[in-house]
């Protein structure tokens, strides 16, 4: 039996059934943000003009405004937002009389009404994103009014730098191929500077605002998205000064490098996602092993005191960093593509090795970035792996310059485990 339509339009077709199930998640959606309202009034006791009820009955006015406007006339869905507007500016002006000029729920209020009417129309995810969203932020008064009292004027002038070079700067930069070997483009080397200074500026705020109290677990998962080489460093000098901790060192300097990996894939994953292809196996390889390993340290040091550290902050957005950074990219896309020329695959994997004894981030880019087009996709895959390798022994070598004996020991362990995993992917990768 066919169906029954309730409106058959250029710019929507809408069954019973399809009516029944979108009333149904409008519905869910004004529960949840009034929920969340109707809980915020009573732990901060004081009196809201919409709670549970009132956001339902808001989200269900916009649908059926929305469905009449479709099935009567064009205007009732204006006329509902009318009378939405008019309600949240009385409530405003209510709550303003009494002194609190705040205006979130009345924005909740008209925004609860679009998304009724988002429903309606079939935008059923977008819709629920938005309300994900919206109950997240509303949740989260107390907690972001703490961390907003605890930024300081520099992080303030960090953050508008940043915005700046993000939304005034990058959009204008030429995207066109220039240069020798045809692999210059300002617009992606643009797109590499906001990215590694912003993946830097989050690394430092998670570092401030989390890594205090979650101790050196945190700490290494949270400097690993920043540098890895600089965990090891940082962790290899804090275990020669107190060797008592070279177990918790060791855990921050292994969950470091296996986030490493994520930033690989991550990488890869942004700059060309064809890549990961084949390359998804052996980097998996590598960071279960790394995860494995960093678990049982973890798990032997439980019997020890908990010992809490954080990585030194620094300046919050470095941006000649960052800069610096998108010349080494650059100058690696010239290395690999001049390498490539003229000695051949064996040229590619020499520089891709020396480029990782720095970072592995600017050499991940640059073969993402060549392969299929001046490097073919398995010589750039196993040029990835080989930088990993080569990091690796890098890492090794700073533990054993810097770090006390328990951790040349634990690393020793972890970075074997680690390099033998490498090992085993590059074989699985070219068999």
């Amino acid at each position: 039996m066919e169906e029954l339509l309730l409106i058959d339009d250029a710019k929507l077709s809408l069954t019973q059934n399809e009516f029944f199930i979108r009333a149904l998640v409008s519905t869910g959606i004004g529960f949840v943000i009034g929920f969340e309202r109707e809980h915020a009034s009573l732990q901060d006791s004081t009196r809201s003009m919409a709670g549970l009820r009132t956001f339902i009955f808001i989200v269900l006015l916009g649908f059926l405004s929305t469905f009449l406007s479709f099935v009567l006339h064009p205007m009732i869905m204006i006329a509902g937002l009318l009378a939405v507007i008019v309600l949240t500016t009385i409530s405003y002006w209510t709550t303003a009389q009494r002194g609190d000029i705040g205006g979130t729920t009345e924005l909740a209020i008209f925004l609860s009404y679009m998304l009724g009417a988002m429903t309606l129309m079939g935008y059923i995810e977008i819709s629920l994103a938005v309300t994900v969203v919206m109950v997240v932020f509303l949740s989260l008064k107390v907690k972001l009014q703490d961390i907003i009292g605890q930024i300081t004027q520099g992080e303030l002038y960090a953050f508008i730098e940043f915005v700046i070079l993000a939304l005034l700067i990058l959009p204008f930069l030429p995207n066109t191929t220039i240069g020798p070997y045809n692999v210059f483009n300002p617009r992606e080397l643009g797109w590499v500077i906001v990215l590694t200074s912003g993946i830097g500026f989050a690394g430092y705020l998670l570092m401030k605002f989390f890594s205090a109290q979650k101790g050196i677990l945190i700490t290494g998962i949270i400097g690993g998205l920043v540098s890895s080489t600089i965990v090891t460093w940082i962790f290899s000098k804090k275990s020669k000064e107190t060797p008592a901790v070279s177990l918790q060192c060791a855990v921050a300097i292994i969950l470091a490098s296996t986030i490493m990996v994520v930033r690989v894939f991550i990488w890869t994953y942004i700059f060309n996602r064809a890549i990961l292809s084949d390359l998804w196996l052996p980097l998996l390889i590598i960071f279960l092993a790394g995860v494995s390993i960093a678990f049982y340290f973890y798990r032997k040091q439980l019997h020890q005191d908990n010992v809490k550290t954080k990585l030194p902050l620094g300046k919050p957005l470095k941006i000649d960093e960052a800069i610096f950074f998108g010349l080494l990219y650059t100058g690696i896309l010239f290395l690999v593509s001049f390498a490539h020329e003229r000695f051949g695959q064996e040229g590619t994997y020499i520089s891709s090795a020396i480029a990782a004894l720095t970072d592995i981030d600017a050499i991940t880019i640059s073969m993402s970035k060549l392969a299929g087009r001046s490097i073919d996709m398995l010589t750039a895959q196993n040029a990835i792996l080989v930088a990993t390798l080569s990091n690796t022994i890098v890492k090794i070598g700073i533990t054993l310059t810097a770090g006390s004996t328990l951790l040349k020991r634990y690393i020793g362990i972890g970075f074997g485990v680690i390099f033998l995993s490498g090992l085993i992917g590059f074989i699985i990768l070219n068999i």
